[in-house]
């Protein structure tokens, strides 16, 4: 397995295995020195000491955990376990203790996958380039070698006996709750303020979010209500969370609260909804935020940091607003990596990442939350007359294909349909190819003038790509 847009992801126990799992954090533990590279000699350089683990609720998750421990254990490197918390967490608990993160979760993706994400000692996202050091570690790591001296057992879970020969027996493991620590941190965001007058619906989408966010909430003074919040290891993102915005949407409506909220598998992400049941999406949130935070002299350089992905609209409004806008490719990491460049404070995804670099490594939803909320408390005004004020998005479609095999360089394969389908659009649309970087998809992303134009385009687009490659 290859790192895609956010870790390795695939389905648990078929395409990723414990096995993996074990070998991974072994190579990670050769690679993630102080300096996130390896000696020029090949060995590993100065090693971090200890590794924080968490993860999310997926049935499968346990078995992960265990093999991720035991990798760590054999190279030495002391394990603090969090248990079920969201990936922001993980990343807090890193940045704050120069360790190592690992979390275990397949994010918005269904409770049959799973995935392992990476931080590098300080919470930072693994950059390419560490990426493919890890990669050539895992390739030089013999299979049958570390099979038979796994430090796994027969049933896939660590074998901590300091008999085993592989283990490393000075390194240890200790169980925690680092949710008091994280929860203090997100709620210093809002400067003493409260949201008391406010009612909201969290939708913590059967995942990770159900330990920390109701309690994170509550502590606002804003009336609460939680839904989705009862996992069984295979409801995670089940018709609601982040991608089933309906759900959260029809809650907000049932209870007439002010906002809703809509979290991810692990949290960090999030799509709002307004009182009217309206999605606002993660261009409106950034949109909303930048404009707060340039009016209250926070934008670092007036400039915020999104992606290809984002609406034409969004870059329009923040033309209008003087807000500079720098563009990456897909992915989190590619923001964060830009933010750091630019000394900028602000970035984010339409998905919902959104990354306030003042105050976390990575996107977090409830820190995210948690700043919308503070802007409508603050406005006086509903989150549905700030959203539309915030921009106009032009009409857009996203397809997803799904194919046998990943194709990386889909767009470079379809360049004359692409270039064919952007003369039809003229300058009032634009159109996305590109292969996702999780799945065996093809996203075919079109904005138009129209929404029926953005629809044919990418339909027509879809059936060259199932017919090419699925």
């Amino acid at each position: 397995m290859k790192f895609g847009t956010d870790g390795v992801r695939g389905v648990a126990h078929e395409e990723l295995t414990t096995e993996f799992a074990a070998r991974l954090a072994r190579a990670a533990s050769r690679v993630l020195g102080s300096d996130d590279v390896m000696a020029s000699d090949g060995e590993p350089g100065d090693r971090p000491r200890t590794v924080v683990i968490g993860g999310d609720t997926r049935e499968s998750t346990p078995a992960f955990d265990e093999a991720l421990t035991a990798g760590f254990l054999a190279e030495g490197v002391d394990v603090i376990r969090l248990g079920v918390v969201p990936t922001p967490l993980v990343a807090f608990e890193a940045q704050h203790t120069g360790a190592m993160g690992a979390v275990v979760s397949a994010s918005h993706n269904p409770w049959q996958d799973n995935g392992i994400k990476l931080f590098a000692p300080g919470g930072t996202k693994l950059t390419d380039e560490v990426e493919a050091r890890i990669e050539a570690a895992l390739a030089v790591l013999d299979v049958d070698s570390a099979t038979a001296g796994s430090p796994l057992d027969e049933s896939g879970t660590a074998d901590r006996s300091s008999e085993h020969s592989d283990v490393d027996s000075s390194a240890t493991v200790v169980d925690v709750d680092g949710g008091s620590g994280y929860a203090s941190h997100v709620l210093r965001l809002l400067e003493g303020r409260d949201l008391a007058g406010l009612r909201v619906v969290v939708d913590t989408a059967n995942g990770a979010a159900c330990t920390v966010a109701p309690a994170i909430l509550a502590a606002t003074a804003a009336e609460v209500i939680v839904v989705a919040d009862e996992p069984d290891g295979r409801n995670i993102n089940d018709a609601c969370g982040a991608t089933h915005p309906e759900f959260v949407a029809s809650k907000v409506l049932e209870h007439r609260a002010d906002v809703g909220i809509a979290l991810d598998g692990d949290a960090d992400r999030l799509i709002a909804v307004d009182h009217l049941g309206n999605v606002v999406d993660g261009d409106h949130i950034i949109a909303i935020c930048a404009v707060d935070m340039r009016d209250r002299g926070l934008l670092a350089n007036d400039t915020v940091v999104v992606t290809v992905m984002t609406n034409l609209g969004f870059k329009l409004a923040m033309v209008e607003a003087g807000i500079e806008v720098v563009t990456t490719g897909v992915g989190d990491r590619y923001v964060l990596e830009a933010l750091a460049a630019g000394g900028h404070s602000l970035g984010g995804e339409q998905s919902g990442h959104v990354i306030f670099s003042d105050h976390a490594t990575t996107g977090d939803g409830l820190l995210t939350a948690l700043a919308l909320l503070d802007i409508v408390k603050r406005s006086g005004r509903t989150l549905a007359d700030i959203a539309t004020d915030s921009m106009t998005s032009l009409p857009q479609v996203l397809v997803n294909v799904r194919v046998g095999d990943r194709v990386p360089d889909v767009a470079e394969r379809l360049s004359a349909e692409v270039a064919e389908a952007e003369a039809g659009l003229g300058d009032t649309g634009r159109v996305l190819l590109r292969a996702s970087g999780t799945e065996p998809l093809i996203r075919v992303m079109v904005e138009a003038a129209t929404a029926e134009q953005a629809q044919a385009t990418a339909d027509r687009l879809a059936a060259v790509a199932r017919t090419r490659f699925g």
